[in-house]
């Protein structure tokens, strides 16, 4: 399905979706000077509903802040459009991609002295890594791109420049047949997928890079180990060689657009007897519970969208 809504929210207005133009000498086209967030929203009995809002906008703040680059606009009243982009365009389910960016006025590298402009985009995005992925998982391999050493880049920040480094690892993966690849960090220890955190699990225990890894700190990620630790399992944040990969009975990936993906080989090595482990099934099953609204909410993630209220006469 082709990406498409009817209206985009851009610079605190609502604009048609043909109409959110932005000029040629855009700063963010020139030098990747944008920060991004991805969130869902899910078809509840409730109506539509925002998974961690209020986390997903914290971090996109946090990342203009690493970027240097000032917001035009608070928190609650971003939220307030966020949820109103959902609502006006009649979603019951959608991706939603808030991105602000330096925008026009001088080019250069020291990009301070452009406007930021603010948009909120929504669409309908099924299952990122296909349909199969989420019940059978995902075949994988370790990419030859490393993540970005902590002195390179801003792993914690969502930039949008820094994601060509993912790009690269995500074409190197399907060119070779696979579905996604893994980076490893500048010690050649498991960082995180290309969009995506890892949980490796071994032994009954699960394994997942710790923050100095080059990882993203992912919305979902803090969820899964939300679940994990609700069902008694142990955590362990350690740094992993590739070759634990290789030996895991299950691994599965983590994102807003991933969601909860288990993957099923690396590198061509099986992992575990081939399909979803018991650890995984039971995050899927707790995870999609809470977001379709089978399960009560009991951690307080999702904020409903209400419908407008019928005007009087």
């Amino acid at each position: 399905m082709a990406m498409r809504s009817d209206w985009i929210w851009m610079n605190g207005e609502f604009v048609a979706w043909d109409d959110a133009n932005v000029h040629v000498t855009t700063h963010a086209l020139h030098y990747g000077s944008s920060v991004f967030e991805g969130i869902r929203a899910y078809a509840t009995p409730e109506g539509p509903a925002v998974f961690r809002l209020q986390p997903h906008t914290r971090r996109l703040f946090n990342s203009a802040k690493i970027a240097r680059m000032e917001m035009p606009y608070g928190e609650e009243e971003f939220n307030d459009a966020l949820l109103e982009v959902v609502r006006r365009n009649n979603f019951e389910s959608c991706y939603i991609r808030p991105l602000a960016f330096r925008g026009s006025n001088v080019l250069g590298l020291e990009g301070r002295k452009n406007p930021t402009n603010v948009c909120i985009i929504a669409w309908d995005w099924g299952k990122y890594l296909g349909n199969d992925a989420i019940d059978n998982g995902v075949d994988v391999q370790v990419s030859s791109w490393r993540r970005l050493a902590p002195d390179t880049g801003a792993s914690m920040a969502k930039i949008g420049g820094q994601y060509v480094n993912s790009q690269f690892i995500s074409m190197e993966a399907h060119d070779n047949g696979f579905a996604e690849g893994i980076a490893l960090d500048i010690n050649g220890q498991v960082s995180e997928g290309a969009g995506e955190n890892i949980f490796v699990i071994v032994n009954g225990e699960v394994i997942t890079p710790p923050s100095h890894a080059s990882i993203l700190l992912g919305v979902t990620r803090d969820s899964a180990l939300t679940i994990l630790k609700d069902l008694g399992y142990t955590i362990h944040y350690e740094q992993m060689s590739r070759e634990m990969l290789y030996i895991a009975d299950e691994i599965f990936f983590t994102g807003t657009a991933a969601e909860i993906t288990p993957v099923r080989s690396v590198d061509r090595i099986e992992v575990g007897t081939g399909k979803p482990g018991p650890i995984t099934k039971a995050v899927q099953e707790e995870f999609f519970a809470i977001t379709s609204g089978r399960k009560p909410d009991k951690y307080g993630w999702l904020t409903v969208v209400r419908k407008a209220e019928p005007q009087g006469k």
